[in-house]
């Protein structure tokens, strides 16, 4: 029987040239055994008609709070009351930046505010527009209330333009909500009573009040681990450098700026935890001596004395035990798969997620990544460029494999 049998589900949609594809998903929901209320928005109407979604979901669709010819109210809060989810699709960056902020002018958003069950964006829009800072930090606050982004495909756009920002299609939209709706109760999720560490975003390493060594490690990977893990049943410890990311809801943050406090941080929590996902970006060196007052420019040159950093993920796996899982990053410029597999065999650890400075799109402070998982035994697994959100549930599939090979 399929997971989304008998689910009584709110369809918005948004007003996007991809609208056209909400008739196909309501075809298929029905398909699945759902009961599905369609709820549009005005402009949603312009690309699609409610006549249409009404005849393929057998219920009369919604725009407006009421009808002003009879006066019967659309009742917002019953109908996200009654939702067992939320799915958003086409979601428009208009729609996804008035949820973000709580803008409430249209029955659709009435109803999103509303709703006690799980809400899913399935974000469409312009290449420019999607990877807009503005979309960005509305997304990680959707994310951050315990909203799922079903991830949008990467092709050829309205525009012209070719890159990241389609609808996914309605069979991808339908396969990701069935998994996502097998976990929904708690014993049921893979990591349930599983605790998992998870370090993410760079070091700072002191030199004097004013300056430091660091990188340009954003976080975004690591946050979005914790986010997966989180979702799978897991209780999150996330041990995170400077980062402007938003905290997923329910994961414990400890916030450090060294490596040495990033060690200490990871030494409270290693023993206890079943799943170790080390991404952070790690400084190798750290001033020999901080200066408590503020170095002057004397000298046309400067020499800085430097010491290395204790090896945190070196320390931890020569710590781990049989029962736990630890995984490793390697962010490389040169001789990729030999300095990663190398990496792997001198840390002990049960796999290594490899990506490279030299693809477009992956590394440091970008939204996609392309990597490379490479198992203990030498197996090499290569994904195509994703999102960052999207990596993170390819890692935890892997994670979930080794536990079950425990």
């Amino acid at each position: 029987m399929s997971s989304l049998q008998g689910k009584n589900i709110v369809l918005g949609v948004c007003g996007s040239i991809a609208a056209y594809k909400s008739a196909l998903l309501v075809r298929l929901l029905i398909h699945e055994g759902a009961s599905v209320r369609v709820i549009m928005t005005p402009d949603a109407t312009e690309f699609i008609t409610p006549l249409t979604l009404a005849t393929l979901s057998k219920q009369p669709v919604l725009v407006d709070y009421f009808d002003p010819k009879t006066g019967e109210w659309s009742n917002h809060v019953q109908i996200g009351l009654d939702a067992d989810l939320i799915v958003i699709a086409p979601a428009s960056a208009n729609t996804l930046a008035k949820m973000a902020n709580g803008l409430c002018d249209n029955l659709l958003a009435a109803v999103y505010l509303s709703a006690k069950c799980p809400v899913y964006f399935a974000p469409a829009m312009d290449l420019d527009m999607w990877k807009h800072p503005a979309t960005k930090r509305n997304i990680s606050l959707l994310q951050s209330y315990g909203n799922q982004i079903i991830p949008p495909g990467n092709g050829e756009l309205a525009s012209g333009l070719s890159g990241e920002g389609r609808l996914a299609e309605p069979e991808e939209i339908i396969a990701f909500l069935q998994q996502q709706s097998s976990e929904q109760n708690e014993g049921d999720k893979p990591f349930s009573g599983l605790k998992a560490l998870v370090t993410a975003g760079p070091t700072y390493e002191a030199i004097d009040p004013v300056r430091f060594i660091g990188n340009h490690s954003s976080g975004k990977m690591g946050y979005a681990v914790a986010k997966r893990l989180r979702d799978l049943g897991a209780m999150v410890t996330l041990v995170s450098g400077p980062s402007h990311e938003i905290v997923p809801e329910g994961v414990d943050l400890i916030k450090v700026q060294s490596a040495a406090e990033m060690l200490a941080a990871c030494q409270d929590h290693f023993q206890s935890s079943d799943i170790v996902v080390m991404s952070a970006a790690v400084a190798d060196y750290t001033p020999n001596e901080y200066v408590d007052q503020k170095i002057k420019k004397i000298e046309d040159s400067f020499s800085l004395p430097l010491k290395r950093t204790t090896d945190i993920l070196a320390t931890l796996g020569q710590q781990k035990t049989d029962q736990q899982t630890l995984v490793g990053f390697a962010l490389e410029t040169n001789d990729e798969l030999a300095n990663a597999k190398s990496k792997l065999a001198r840390k002990n650890l049960d796999f290594i997620v490899l990506n490279s400075t030299n693809d477009a799109g992956a590394g440091f402070s970008t939204d996609t990544n392309h990597i490379t998982i490479i198992e203990r035994d030498g197996q090499e697994h290569r994904y195509e460029l994703k999102s960052k959100d999207a990596v993170a549930s390819d890692i935890c599939e892997h994670v979930l494999a080794h536990r079950h090979s425990l």
